[in-house]
């Protein structure tokens, strides 16, 4: 044995060579945590003394390398911007240990190697993969680039144009582009790699490949001339900087790094690349995407505890077809679970199965399906005008009208044609789950799940807890939310539960600036400018009127305090007139069709005269107080239903709004942007509009939470 520590183990092999194995002791995943990044430090410097011909680097482990160790960036970002640049350089002495050994190097990638995996990858001459591995630099969807001398090796071996697309775009690459590329030397079989690594190490050494030019290539300057330099660079930046918008840095600043180095030597760009992972990491928007990836991880896990508790959903139903219900079914077969779609009328079934196909059509006009694979999810949804099959299922979805009459109808109907054990949900998305429960004979077995429209386009899942529902079910439901692909949030029953109860407060803020002045166009160009992915009256439009007027008289009826209303609204006015949005192509904006058959909004001058009587005569806000005016209701709301209990962490909050209502990512949610501002702060910006009511009042928590300098998050 030549190195064993509890990371990495390096010993020799036949044929003359070494084989330095990754198998971090504990985890399911090596990763790059500080002891990895010690140990291969100790590996390379006991393999400067070793009598071999060469080195292959392994996993033991599925997956080759995932990255670095995520957790441990909170702490280490937080540092000055001089320990980071140190750390980094510190990292960099390791690979490029590596790299720098006295004799030819392989890397066996026989599974996924992202971020700091591929970049240890890259340190070593060759690259060897299984049909089975990805590879890729998914640095910037944090918020960072590559710190590891990613964006030095990269651009040297594949060319800096493919590079900045691999670094930008963030993809995983199979193993078939990575070789069209130039990332890896050879593809095979998985029960072939180590063979055809130790072959790599055969061929140099019978002379056959030169591996010290293949390191010159990667340490040396790039081979680019000032005029080639400029071209591919700058056109680079104009994209990339049009495709990441303004709030996302990390891309362009990649490129900036990667063209200040292009005509450096490797210890010199690292310099350079170390520099700008530092200012990057010292970024609130790495703050906030890294926090959004410790919360996702955060979510998975509590699923996770969940799991032993849940039934297997082997067969599940929706009931109420049309584009809900056809988002739903389509999702379910897609994912890999059949699924009943009944309906009272065949208009119905139609129009279910019409949205299930439009959508499958899509993904094989893109290439992302087969025909025959869109036929096999088709017949994975079985459309019924009747409960035949229903005592085969094993968990419904009630996706009847928002009415709460109908739906209870329905559901005890329904709980008469199956099983005892068959699980009922309601895709309801404010009547109360206890409400709906009270006819129930087995209450236990039922609970919400709300989903959100567009169903394929949006990942959250509300599960909703009644007073009366078992853990078994929201285990079952939990899973069955995730295998259709979702992200699951628990919550406890209130009225519009999480999202809706916290959207409302935002609507409020919306229609209180309309009655004093503000000109919607021009709010919702400030709260898109803020990172919103549509304005506050697009919103309403793509939600609609009678959707957010119903919504509206519910959370009225549950919180009178503050979301009752004392005046008529522009949104009151635009329901009257039957303007409900998109749905009828007029709501605060008009809808038309572009050449491609798509809605566009266009600007309808006639709304301004018909809101006229319940809007003040025009009045200049700043854009700062648009913003405050906007924010301020939601985030509070957002700080009561965690102290209400309604839903556990600060981290099921924030992701429930990111996935549930396109909060920003890079703000990183409700909570994580009251922590950014301060909350002895956030609670002087809410004071200044005391007198606009109590949506705009801090609560007694929040004046603690002040007082003891405390936050959401650390």
């Amino acid at each position: 044995m030549i190195y064993a520590g509890k990371a990495i183990t390096v010993k020799e092999i036949d044929g003359g060579f070494a084989q330095l194995n990754f198998d971090l002791e504990g985890e399911s995943v090596n990763k790059f945590n500080r002891l990895t990044i010690e140990e291969l430090g100790a590996a390379a410097e006991a393999l400067k003394g070793a009598d071999v011909k060469g080195l292959v680097v392994t996993s033991t482990k599925d997956v080759f390398i995932v990255g670095a160790d995520i957790t441990e960036f909170t702490s280490l970002f937080a540092g000055p911007e001089e320990e980071l640049i140190a750390n980094n350089l510190k990292a960099n002495s390791v690979f490029n240990a590596i790299e720098d050994l006295p004799f030819p190097t392989v890397t066996a990638i026989n599974g996924i190697a992202l971020g700091g995996g591929f970049e240890m990858c890259l340190a070593t001459d060759y690259r060897v993969m299984s049909t089975k591995a990805k590879v890729g630099l998914p640095e910037v969807k944090l918020g960072i680039f590559p710190g590891f001398g990613g964006t030095v090796r990269l651009p040297r071996l594949i060319g800096a144009d493919n590079a900045i697309e691999w670094i930008a775009a963030t993809k995983e690459h199979k193993a078939d582009a990575a070789l069209k590329f130039g990332a890896v030397d050879a593809v095979v079989g998985p029960e072939k790699l180590m063979d055809a690594a130790i072959n790599v190490l055969e061929q140099v050494n019978a002379g056959k490949l030169d591996y010290e030019a293949r390191r010159a290539e990667k340490t040396s300057k790039l081979n680019l001339n000032p005029m080639e330099s400029m071209m591919v660079f700058e056109t680079a930046k104009g994209f990339v900087a049009g495709q990441a918008g303004p709030h996302y840095p990390a891309p362009v600043e990649a490129i900036k790094a990667m063209q200040k180095h292009s005509g450096m030597s490797r210890d010199k760009a690292i310099e350079v690349e170390a520099k700008g992972f530092a200012k990057m990491a010292k970024t609130s928007v790495a703050a906030s995407l890294v926090g959004l990836f410790l919360n996702d991880q955060a979510l998975k896990s509590k699923a996770k505890e969940l799991a032993p508790k849940a039934s297997k959903v082997n067969k599940a139903a929706v009931l109420g077809a049309g584009i809900m219900g056809g988002g739903i079914a389509y999702q379910s077969a897609l994912k890999g679970t059949p699924i009943i779609m009944k309906d009272i009328a065949q208009a119905g079934i139609d129009l279910g199965l019409n949205e299930a196909k439009k959508l499958l059509a899509k993904r094989v006009d893109k290439g992302r399906m087969k025909a025959d694979k869109m036929a096999d999810v088709l017949n994975a949804i079985d459309p019924t005008l009747s409960y035949g099959d229903f005592g085969e299922v094993d968990l419904v979805v009630e996706a009847v009208v928002e009415n709460p009459k109908v739906k209870d109808i329905v559901l005890r109907e329904v709980e008469d044609q199956v099983s005892e054990d068959t699980i009922l949900t309601s895709n309801t998305s404010t009547i109360s789950i206890d409400l709906l429960a009270k006819n129930l004979k087995r209450p236990e077995n039922f609970c919400g799940m709300h989903f959100f429209n567009p169903v394929h386009m949006m990942p959250l899942v509300e599960v909703i807890r009644g007073e009366k529902t078992s853990e078994e079910t929201i285990a079952t439901t939990v899973a069955y939310a995730q295998a259709m692909g979702k992200t699951p949030v628990v919550v406890n029953d209130c009225p519009g539960f999480l999202v809706n109860r916290i959207l409302f407060p935002y609507f409020g803020g919306f229609a209180a600036l309309m009655r004093d002045g503000a000109d919607f166009q021009r709010v919702d160009k400030i709260m898109e400018k803020f990172g919103w992915p549509m304005g506050p009256a697009y919103l309403l439009d793509v939600v609609g009127m009678d959707t957010a007027n119903h919504g509206g008289e519910v959370m009225a009826e549950g919180y009178p305090d503050r979301m009752g209303k004392d005046f008529k609204t522009a949104i009151d006015v635009m329901f009257e007139a039957g303007r409900f949005g998109q749905k009828n192509d007029k709501g605060f904006y008009a809808y038309e069709l572009d050449r491609k058959g798509k809605q566009k909004k266009v600007v309808d001058e006639s709304v301004y005269d018909m809101i006229k009587p319940v809007v003040a005569s025009s009045n200049e806000f700043t854009d700062e107080e648009i913003i405050e005016r906007m924010m301020v209701p939601l985030c509070i709301e957002t700080v009561r239903c965690l102290e209400d209990g309604i839903v556990d962490t600060a981290a099921e909050a924030d992701m429930g709004l990111i996935f549930g209502i396109g909060f920003p990512p890079f703000r990183g949610g409700a909570l994580r942007y009251i922590d950014s501002i301060g909350i002895e702060e956030f609670n002087k910006i809410a004071d200044k509009y005391a007198d606009l009511g109590a949506l705009y009042t801090p609560t007694e928590g929040m004046r603690e939470m002040a007082k003891t300098g405390k936050k959401f998050f650390g």
